[in-house]
């Protein structure tokens, strides 16, 4: 009790708040893996959206993935709309645009609730699914968003099952949750939000609110619930606008958002149903915004985070009381308006309230910070060093890096020379410039790397011809692509010259590229699943990312899909792909074994027998030191093929069996039921 009482002096605050800051450095990012993370989202977005043709859709990464925070169970929030359309807000604003090039849509918001409006054409829009949204009142074509929401879910190409959720269609793509908002863009600020402009006067900064103003808005595809036209009206949403606002705001305010959301998930709607989840994280963002701006704390530091998080929480218990929580931009439109009122809103008031009578001491239901605070309640005099760049270890930033480096590439819809092209091109453009960060220039190699293993492959598909001297200089370009690739790629990127030489018949140059990577693995500094930080220092300590990139860094190999990388895994990928999943992943080391068997099978066979019984015994025995769990079923799927391929053929059944008895995430089933059928017809 003595302890929890000492929760409420100042000096105990600020201890605790010391020590709650160097938790949530590690829970939710230091201010340099924060800086990283959203420097990589920044290029990734730009060099997708630059290569992308004007009839395509742009796109965006939005929400707290986008804005650098990394909580678990986080969802991954992407935006989409039609490059060539715009939305303006009165006539006079069309003299900026080419009508011949791009459709325009006028907003309409006589009849909308704050914050929303009803959207129709000016022209018949060139996008047939656009049109067939439409209703027509008072002789206009207004674009509905129920109705637009609805063609996107009948006819997306979204690697999951989407349904609505919101203004979004949302779905689980393997293991991570996504929701697709499909909208329209304009590239000018509403009118109704004019008066936030002049409400800026001590945050943002100038600059700052320039930035957000000069890039205008998107509409999101749902109506307000009590307006007069809710299947038809659109929200405005300034997603982009709240991203450069987070930027804006220093590590420790960036902080108490992310225990702000913790403590939402962690406390408030622990155990909750949800229906009964009337709080989110957007109302916690919010409260932040406006604490920062009102100057309800003087000075955002360390010691003082948990008087920040207190009084951001003072003003949402404010709100639920009011039933009222003003929107940022468009205070006008109350958020809290048709969702916390009556019964539901007296309840979560009543839980809120028992929560503030509990003083600070409440935090200590949140498993994540839990730790932190009884460490000063039990070592008061201990010291707590908040240097943000003392508190992540290089072997710990680099695995941050490079983990983030493997989640930002997305590869196209559609492989093609042309697509990969451009984005060799646009790369090429980027890379000079003296804008980028440090970061971003290892996302851009990465890119480039990747890039190059695409269109080696596919020009080698593409130009596969019975012409000699074609095929001969097709192979010669195709090879020194990807021998440029793996130069300043990763150690995996390696297993696809590996793959190449192989499908071209050269097997004993396979296995010389194969030893290679061998070599390599045996260094005990190697980053993969685990690593050995002091070896890992010791040998690429202080050297730049991309030295470490291609020395030490280790990830599964992806196989993407309207490539064929070697036929014996094409039905694998054919298999994935029938299920949504446009990327087939595997273990370095069982894609290394695997091909050092199909190479040996032409060279020496009791080398390729060795090889297979190192297989065998690393599927059989690992304990997920070198194979994660998601990645079991292709590996048994992979030791069945080899050991069918020599012959093993009650081997390869009992493989296959088990690789079918998986966590099902590469969805090979198909595949490996059509296997199964094979080795029953050897069998018998």
């Amino acid at each position: 009790m003595d302890s929890i009482r000492s929760l409420q002096t100042t000096e105990a605050i600020q201890r605790i708040s010391d020590s709650v800051f160097v938790g949530l450095s590690h829970i939710v990012g230091t201010s340099q893996l924060v800086a990283m993370r959203r420097d990589m989202m920044d290029i990734s977005d730009v060099v997708d959206n630059q290569v992308k043709t004007s009839d395509e859709q742009s796109g965006m990464v939005s929400g707290s993935i986008r804005e650098g925070l990394r909580l678990k169970g986080s969802d991954i929030d992407v935006m989409y709309w039609p490059h060539n359309h715009r939305v303006i807000w009165e006539l006079s604003q069309s003299q900026y645009y080419n009508t011949h090039r791009q459709t325009l849509i006028l907003c309409d918001c006589s009849e909308s609730p704050p914050g929303f409006t009803l959207i129709y054409l000016l022209s018949p829009s060139m996008v047939r699914d656009i049109q067939r949204a439409c209703v027509r009142m008072n002789n206009k074509y207004y674009v509905s968003s129920s109705k637009y929401t609805q063609i996107f879910i009948s006819e997306s190409s979204l690697p999951y099952n989407p349904t609505p959720h919101g203004p979004c269609v949302s779905g689980t793509y393997r293991t991570t949750e996504y929701d697709s908002a499909y909208c329209f863009a304009s590239d000018f600020w509403p009118p109704s939000a004019f008066q936030w402009i002049d409400r800026c006067l001590s945050w943002p900064q100038p600059h700052v609110v320039d930035d957000i103003v000069k890039n205008g808005c998107h509409f999101v595809a749902i109506g307000h619930k009590l307006g007069n036209h809710e299947d038809h009206e659109w929200r405005i949403s300034f997603s982009k606008a709240e991203q450069k606002l987070v930027y804006a705001m220093n590590h420790c305010q960036f902080l108490t958002y992310g225990l702000l959301k913790l403590i939402l998930t962690e406390i408030i709607n622990n155990g909750v149903g949800d229906d009964d989840k009337l709080l989110c994280s957007y109302h916690m963002k919010t409260a932040v915004f406006w604490v920062i701006q009102q100057n309800a704390i003087p000075h955002w530091c360390p010691q003082n985070l948990l008087g920040g998080f207190w009084v951001c929480f003072k003003l949402i218990l404010k709100w639920v009381f009011e039933a009222v929580c003003p929107n940022f931009f468009i205070p006008g439109n109350n958020m809290f308006l048709s969702k916390i009122h009556g019964v539901k809103q007296h309840q979560l008031f009543e839980r809120l309230s028992e929560l503030y009578k509990k003083g600070l001491a409440f935090l200590l239901h949140s498993p994540s910070i839990r730790s932190y605070i009884i460490d000063v309640l039990y070592n008061p005099r201990n010291f707590i060093c908040t240097d943000d760049h003392t508190l992540i270890s290089e072997d710990e930033f680099d695995r941050n890096l490079f983990n983030e480096i493997l989640s930002q590439y997305a590869i196209p819809g559609k492989l093609d020379i042309q697509i990969c092209i451009r984005y060799l091109h646009t790369i090429e453009q980027m890379i000079s410039s003296p804008l980028l960060t440090q970061y971003q220039v290892i996302m851009l190699q990465n890119m480039t790397s990747r890039s190059l293993m695409n269109t080696a492959f596919i020009f080698h598909m593409e130009t596969c011809t019975p012409d000699n001297k074609l095929s001969y200089r097709a192979d010669k370009m195709s090879s020194h692509m990807l021998k440029l690739a793996a130069s300043f790629g990763y150690i995996t990127d390696m297993l696809y010259m590996a793959m190449y030489y192989y499908k071209t018949l050269r097997y004993v140059v396979a296995l010389s590229i194969i030893e290679m990577i061998k070599f390599k693995l045996a260094q005990p500094y190697v980053m993969y699943k685990y690593i050995d930080a002091e070896m890992y220092t010791e040998a690429v300590g202080g050297q730049s990312w991309s030295t470490k990139m291609r020395q030490v860094v280790l990830y599964h190999a992806r196989l993407d899909k309207g490539i064929h990388y070697i036929s014996e895994l094409i039905p694998e990928q054919q298999s994935s792909l029938q299920n949504n999943q446009d990327i087939l992943f595997i273990p370095p080391f069982i894609l290394l074994y695997m091909l050092e068997i199909l190479c040996y099978r032409h060279v020496d066979t009791m080398r390729a027998q060795t090889a297979l019984d190192d297989l065998q015994t690393l599927v059989h025995y690992d304990q997920e030191q070198i194979i994660d769990l998601d990645f079991r079923d292709i590996s048994w799927q992979i030791l069945g093929i080899c050991q069918q391929v020599t012959g093993n053929l009650q081997a390869a059944l009992y493989s296959y069996q088990q690789s079918l008895r998986q966590e099902p995430f590469n969805k090979i089933q198909a595949a490996t039921e059509m296997r199964i059928q094979k080795v029953y017809q050897g069998i018998n």
